[in-house]
């Protein structure tokens, strides 16, 4: 029987849109209320999703899924379990193994393992004799049982970990067949990746630089001026009320615009998302540099897009000059760790928070104004007891 849809966007579909936006899918058979909830609010979703995002909402028997397609692909956007390419390559070809298999079949570990090492061929393949090699086989594995694209019958894959010989025993999945998302034109057509987005872009012309401003937002920590001319800022900042008003009514998310950059803001917190600042030790030091280059904003000229362009030295200089001021209240690794260490991890957080670009080419750093607008700076009775940290 079909659900009663309800047609107005009440607070059940500003619940709905959090779920799609966040879950890869929504899998009938274990969120059986969250998949409901949805099919009821469908009408109202798809149009929203439509007219705003210029995205597709899969409603299937079996599980809900949004096809979310980002304007440019981020680092941060892959899998967060997967460490190395090989993570990747491993996936892209269990995934290919599993195309064969039909729904319900059953394999070992061995003839997975097997099967990737045809796929990889000669050169640069894989060796189960080797240690990193087995590991990123057993992130792949875990990956795909957490995401439902197959499931375990018996054995464990960690054992795989020491011993090449370990055997488990698995089984397919009606959701393997839906994973990978339908492309417009057979994939080996395309030359790179710009050439496929450029694709999608061509099924939606109509009102293209709204649905690129409000992915952007959507997906990403903020969204940069790059340019005097930047096209999409342009528009933000021309229908910013229109905006702000939509996106209060239809989310719990509140629009901040600014000078150079916005994002969305939440008030109340909510477990499905990351925010910034969050309780890692590598963000008290973000938040004393931001503080430390707005106490010095006379000594720094700004591009025109608000960036502060850097060489790696004088980052490095400005972190020393951070961790002399801040840096007895910093946790032990940090107090103890060489600058370029401290370089590392920073740079590799403000990266995942867009909040600093690396030129590869040049190395030349470019500290966005997203980092300045957040800053942190120790409490009055910390400075009177003479800044000293006892952990």
């Amino acid at each position: 029987m079909e659900p009663v849809q309800h047609l107005e966007f009440d607070e059940k579909a500003i619940e709905g849109l959090e779920l799609i936006l966040h879950e890869f899918w929504i899998l009938r058979a274990a969120n059986p209320a969250e998949y409901q909830l949805i099919r009821e609010r469908e009408k109202v979703l798809r149009r929203y999703l439509d007219d705003k995002f210029g995205l597709l909402l899969i409603v299937h028997q079996h599980f809900i899924k949004l096809e979310k397609i980002p304007v440019t692909p981020e680092e941060w956007m892959g899998l967060g379990t997967f460490i190395e390419k090989r993570d990747y390559i491993l996936f892209s070809y269990a995934m290919a193994f599993l195309e064969d298999k039909s729904v319900g079949e059953q394999f070992l570990l061995s003839e997975l393992a097997e099967e990737i090492s045809h796929y990889y061929g000669e050169g640069e393949g894989v060796d189960w004799t080797i240690y990193t090699h087995r590991k990123s086989l057993i992130r792949t594995i875990k990956t795909m049982t957490d995401l439902s694209l197959m499931k375990t019958v018996d054995g464990k894959i960690q054992q795989f970990d020491h011993d090449q010989e370990q055997e488990v025993l698995y089984e397919t999945t009606i959701y393997s067949k839906y994973f990978i998302r339908s492309f417009p034109k057979d994939l080996t057509k395309f030359k790179n990746w710009q050439e496929l987005l450029h694709e999608d872009w061509n099924d939606h012309q109509e009102d293209e630089r709204r649905k690129r401003v409000y992915r952007q937002l959507f997906f990403s920590p903020g969204l940069h001026r790059n340019s005097a001319g930047d096209a999409d800022f342009t528009y933000l900042r021309t229908f910013r009320n229109r905006m702000i008003e939509d996106i209060e009514k239809h989310s719990r998310f509140k629009l901040k615009l600014y000078k150079n950059t916005a994002l969305l803001t939440s008030a109340e917190p909510n477990y499905r998302y990351d925010y910034f600042p969050d309780t890692k030790a590598v963000t008290d030091i973000i938040l004393h540099l931001s503080h430390y280059l707005y106490e010095n904003r006379s000594s720094y000229t700004p591009l025109e897009t608000g960036d502060l362009l850097m060489t790696a030295g004088d980052f490095d200089q400005l972190l020393s000059n951070v961790k002399e001021k801040y840096g007895s209240g910093w946790a032990k690794k940090y107090r103890e760790a060489a600058i370029d260490a401290i370089r590392n991890d920073c740079l590799a957080a403000m990266r995942s928070w867009m909040m600093v670009e690396i030129d590869e080419d040049s190395s030349m750093i470019y500290i966005r104004p997203l980092l300045r607008l957040l800053a942190g700076d120790y409490p009055d009775d910390y400075i009177r007891k003479g800044g000293t940290h006892e952990k």
